[in-house]
């Protein structure tokens, strides 16, 4: 065998707690080495050895080897990769005059002499020399999206042809040799540009191509991160165990639709989870006290723009909590994993807001606190008014009143009362229940009703008012959508409406219960607001024999401009307040026969929350 230099590797340990308590007798790998530099808990370091591939035949001849695997410091993307030296976004002025050789979809060609290379990680252009011919005919022949591979030498980019947008902008690569390692049709679907894309629906037929676009890609990596970064904060900080539950259970009453998968067994059927949620109750009975996993997720209904088929969700359970300690977790979590990769978010803690208020506020219980604009009830002053729109809020005593203001520097140049019209029949096709109500709008000014609305709104002469008027039920949602309708009306003529960043908040004190909505198949009067397993506020508990509808629940939502992102509740853990629950739904309790028994056999107080990933 010939002489090999001396090498220096450094091998992550798996089982630090077996090298600290005593390394050389433990790891086998240490204890055939020599020349030992250092030995600690978390790092094996071993130096000038020269017979790699004895090492390779040792570690993989042990019956038990110590897990550790070799790390690549400087370019873990290229770790175990043959065919290339470097990525295509790797490359800057440090490496001028180093020879290359980079792997990836030919992206761009012009004049036969200049290419651009992509891969996963970035751009590089590469420069055919004049001399060669050879290479220049074979780039002309190569469609774009091809795979390629190109030997070449690294230079500095001539003063007026850097591109300061690249990382790679500074440098090209002179190419010394260019091979097709797999030609693609010259006729497919679309190209991956930064401009010109194609439509939705054929980026969805077509998903394998459009996930090459930069911005898909950096959606997985960063949402690999971040569940890395929250596993590793879940165990190492907060001493939580991971779980894996069945995916195959028993239909769970009371929710979401869900999937049933058929058996060999004729009748017999399975349900595909559409949440954790019975299961995780199961371990805390069993004394788990901490549990979180990557859970997959299931539900038989129509898509919406925040709702799949399939999701997955980092589900997380703790006994002996309550609802603060689940919230504080959840803040910690995302400082320690989505505060790393963005700044541009406010801080923990987060603002908290109750349900009602959301929804007098915003018209929704996920309000989008970047921009203004908010619902102020005005049946008092519809009250005091002659007009038609004050007749309308007297006829009915249950009928109330509500509006928002467009700020005159927002919508001056774009809102008229054809705009307004064209957007409120847009709301009306999108939100049900929308006959009953009446709409006003309507640009102040300093006269009659005009000033009580200026005064009441804090508005100003040139401002557009949009007012509803119908039940509190209807209006609220209505005008809740409409808020965010102009506001995206208003930012598609480049108006600036909405702050940048990420606005998270709590949503809390829902409702335990909502009036049952017409069309379900359970024949009762309430449904669950989150689930069947949601504990009362205790404030309430004397009010859900009788008045069931006033009851709150122990319910918080995470939302982040606009859209849920996780939700989730203190659990009930006595069996006869579960009983009680289940009959208020309608829903046999034998359904749920195996999670009462559980319940009685000394369930302590738990609480959790599922987070989109």
């Amino acid at each position: 065998m010939g002489t090999v230099k001396p090498v220096n590797l450094i091998f992550r340990c798996t089982r630090p707690h077996l090298c600290s308590r005593s390394p050389l007798r433990v790891c086998p790998l240490v204890s055939h080495i020599r020349r030992i530099n250092r030995v600690d808990s978390k790092y094996c370091s071993i130096a000038s050895y020269s017979h790699i591939r004895w090492f390779s035949a040792f570690v993989g001849a042990q019956e038990d080897p110590h897990e550790c695997h070799a790390i690549n410091e400087s370019s873990p993307e290229n770790k175990f990769v043959g065919m290339r030296t470097h990525t295509c976004g790797s490359l800057s002025e440090k490496d001028v005059g180093s020879s290359v050789r980079l792997c990836g979809w030919l992206q761009y060609s012009r004049l036969s002499r200049f290419a651009i290379i992509r891969d996963s990680y970035g751009l590089t252009q590469v420069i055919i020399p004049d001399e060669r011919k050879d290479l220049a005919h074979k780039l002309s022949e190569t469609s774009f999206e091809s795979v390629v591979r190109v030997n070449g030498r690294v230079i500095l980019r001539p003063p007026d042809q850097v591109n300061d947008t690249l990382s790679t902008g500074k440098i090209e690569v002179v190419a010394e040799d260019f091979a097709v390692l797999n030609p693609a049709n010259k006729d497919l679907p679309f190209s991956i540009r930064k401009y010109n894309k194609a439509k939705e629906f054929l980026q969805m037929k077509h998903r394998y191509l459009s996930l090459r676009f930069p911005e898909l890609q950096r959606n997985l990596r960063l949402r690999s991160q971040m569940i890395n970064l929250m596993r590793k904060f879940l165990i190492k900080a907060c001493a939580f165990v991971e779980v894996e539950t069945p995916t195959l259970f028993r239909r769970t009453p009371g929710g979401a639709q869900e999937f049933l998968v058929p058996t060999q067994q004729a009748g017999q059927f399975y349900s595909l989870v559409q949440s954790p949620q019975q299961l995780k109750q199961l371990l805390m009975v069993g004394g788990i006290d901490r549990y979180f996993q990557v859970a997959r997720c299931y539900r038989d209904e129509s898509a919406r723009p925040d709702r799949q088929p399939e999701f997955t969700q980092l589900d997380i359970e703790m006994s002996f909590c309550s609802r603060d300690g689940v919230m504080d977790l959840v803040e910690e979590i995302l400082l320690h994993s989505w505060h790393v990769c963005t700044t541009n978010s406010n801080p923990p803690p987060f603002p908290r807001i109750a349900y009602e208020e959301a929804m007098a506020s915003y018209g929704t219980d996920k309000p989008d606190t970047r921009f203004e604009m908010m619902l102020t009830d005005v049946t008092g002053v519809f009250n005091e008014s002659s007009s038609k729109i004050g007749s309308i809020v007297k006829s009915k005593p249950s009928f109330r009143a509500a509006c928002f203001v467009i700020p005159k520097v927002l919508g001056c140049d774009y809102i008229s009362r054809t705009v307004l019209k064209r957007l409120e029949d847009e709301v009306r096709k999108a939100v049900k229940e929308t006959k009953s109500v009446h709409v006003f709008t309507e640009k102040l000014s300093l006269d009659g009703d005009h000033q009580r609305f200026a005064a009441s709104l804090s508005a100003n002469p040139g401002d557009w008012i949009f007012a509803a008027v119908g039940e509190k039920r209807d209006i609220l949602p209505f005008l809740g959508r409409l808020r965010l309708t102009v506001a995206d009306f208003l930012e598609s003529k480049g108006v600036r409406v909405r702050e940048e960043g990420f606005r998270f908040l709590w949503v809390e004190d829902f409702p335990l219960f909502f009036p049952m909505e017409e069309g379900n198949e359970i024949g009762t009067e309430l449904e669950s607001a989150h689930h069947p397993f949601t504990q009362p506020h205790p404030d309430d508990l004397h009010l859900l024999p009788q008045e069931p509808l006033k009851v709150r629940g122990l319910h918080y939502d995470l939302v982040c401009n606009g859209c849920e992102i996780g939700g989730g509740s203190a659990r009930i853990h006595d069996e006869g307040l579960q009983r009680m629950i289940l009959d208020k739904l309608a829903i046999n309790s034998e359904a749920l026969s195996h999670l009462l028994q559980a319940l009685g056999s000394g369930c302590p107080p738990h609480a959790g929350i599922a987070l989109g990933t």
